[in-house]
């Protein structure tokens, strides 16, 4: 592969922060430095800086080098830091030997020519799951693999529906679930609260119902996509959401939840060990879609991928270090210390046999769809950007849904 031009990496990061993950936060840390003191000695990047080298996951890396034979020299970054670190490093032909990084960059970092594709380094991605691995796929080619997702879903409080009497298997489309909101607010409570800030995350939190409808991200103000924002509109206008959706991050609104007063709330995985301290009973069920079924929820979490490197044959071992990382037995404790739902059907039957709850969330992340998915790669932050801005004016009651997605589409041509 040729070697990418100092112009090519600085137009790709210029798409950067637009797409730095709406499903965790960390802090900065480690080194910029990539390269070994010597040849056995390999680097690792990753945005896991809330993990030590005591932890379960520093413990894995180092199995995994002498397995293959080498010293692993670990990194971690900030997931937005670790994206620019990746941009410059490449720049200066400096790259890690694998690199792990959130699902929605890898299109900017591949179609800026840092990373290998799957022809390059050999990797195996048979047994992933097709929806999870085409986060990592641009024009035709696969860059890295995942090495687990997470994705939303709606947290119920099993209190506040019984005393409003809705039974939870009614909610099945979004018809049925407007008339469970109707009867929890007639009931006294307070419906569902989410995420519709004017960030990432809006659209992160959007993008199920968006999808759920049949709408696609190409045409934005097609009637599906309307129904969508109405859907929210309407729950905003009627009371059954609360107008602090707007200013909402994940966090806030959770928070909302967790207040016990809400029956419904839309959030992630990561929420889990959080609902286990809430101090009520809660279930967890996919998002509907607009006629039933379960609907496309965007997937979080990273993709571990092969950078290209000067020197070509370091990649014989960096694919044998990231062969172990996604092993079966590895990516079972890996997605167990993150929260994760694994890529492959056969670790995913594992999760649920060791925990029944996680049932909802493994037929969530196999409806999912990554955000760059439909090959939009680096057009997807100025497309997202419009949809929250829609969100935003439609929520606020400045345009109508319509009039909202039709200036969003015009605004992406």
């Amino acid at each position: 592969m040729n070697r990418p031009t100092g112009r090519r990496l600085t137009a790709a990061a210029l798409t950067v922060a637009a797409l730095a993950t709406a499903a965790t936060a960390c802090s900065s840390g480690g080194s910029s430095s990539a390269k070994g003191d010597d040849s056995g000695t390999y680097t690792v990047w990753d945005p896991y800086p809330q993990f030590d080298r005591t932890s379960a996951w520093a413990k894995l890396l180092d199995g995994c080098g002498t397995k293959a034979g080498v010293k692993i020299k670990r990194t971690a970054f900030d997931t937005s830091d670790l994206t620019n670190k990746a941009l410059l490093a490449a720049q200066q032909d400096n790259s890690p030997d694998v690199l792990v990084v959130d699902n929605p960059v890898v299109s900017t970092l591949a179609e800026a020519g840092v990373l290998t594709t799957t022809d390059d380094n050999k990797l195996d991605t048979s047994k992933v799951d097709p929806n999870l691995l085409a986060a990592g796929q641009v024009g035709g080619k696969t860059y890295g693999t995942p090495i687990g997702a997470n994705t939303l879903a709606l947290y119920y409080n099993k209190e506040v529906l019984k005393e409003a009497g809705v039974d939870v298997a009614s909610v099945k489309d979004w018809p049925s679930l407007t008339a469970a909101l109707e009867k929890v607010k007639k009931a006294g409570k307070k419906g569902i609260t989410f995420s519709a800030i004017g960030t990432e995350e809006g659209s992160f939190q959007f993008l199920p119902w968006f999808w759920g409808s049949g709408a696609k991200l190409t045409e934005l103000d097609s009637a599906q996509g309307v129904s969508a924002l109405s859907l929210w509109s309407d729950w905003t206008e009627k009371g059954y959401a609360p107008n602090s959706v707007l200013n909402n991050t994940q966090t806030t609104s959770w928070q909302e939840f967790a207040s016990g007063d809400y029956a419904f709330a839309e959030n992630g995985t990561w929420q889990l060990a959080n609902a286990q301290k809430a101090g009520f009973d809660y279930g967890v069920l996919p998002i509907p879609g607009a006629e039933g079924g379960t609907a496309a929820a965007p997937t979080g979490g990273e993709f571990v991928t092969v950078p290209v490197q000067g020197d070509t044959g370091r990649y014989t071992t960096a694919q044998r270090l990231v062969s172990c990382l996604t092993s079966t037995q590895n990516l079972y404790d890996t997605d167990t210390t993150l929260s994760y739902v694994a890529p492959t059907g056969e670790v995913q039957d594992k999760q649920v046999a060791a925990n029944a709850e996680l049932k909802p969330w493994v037929d969530a992340v196999k409806a999912a769809k990554g955000r760059t998915s439909d090959d939009l790669g680096t057009k997807y932050p100025k497309i997202s950007e419009q949809l929250w801005k829609a969100v935003q004016t439609a929520l606020s009651g400045s345009k109508s849904p319509k009039d909202a997605l039709s200036s969003a589409q015009d605004a992406v041509r």
